[in-house]
């Protein structure tokens, strides 16, 4: 599924919806926009820390506190809320 597609899917999730949140304070670091950037490919998460050089649960906490800063609750949300940030 392409970062449009998801795009498509979250706007035409009706009133189910989530409200995105406020706009993002701070520039991403590179490693977060490289994770978001691999998480977006669809890859597990073992490939994703392989690729990046570290570890699963590494892979896992930053996901986690990203989702956190960025005010989503999922990667898939953090992927589609930097695609519509036009970061990745």
């Amino acid at each position: 599924m392409t970062l449009t597609a998801l795009a498509t899917v979250a706007d035409a999730a009706g009133p189910f919806r989530r409200v995105m949140p406020a706009p993002f304070q701070r520039r991403l670091r590179a490693h977060e926009l490289r994770l978001l950037a691999a998480i977006a490919t669809g890859v597990p998460m073992t490939a994703v820390a392989q690729t990046l050089g570290v570890s699963d649960r590494t892979v896992r906490r930053r996901i986690r506190l990203l989702c956190e800063e960025i005010g989503v609750t999922t990667p898939i949300e953090a992927v589609v809320w930097a695609a519509r940030q036009r970061l990745i």
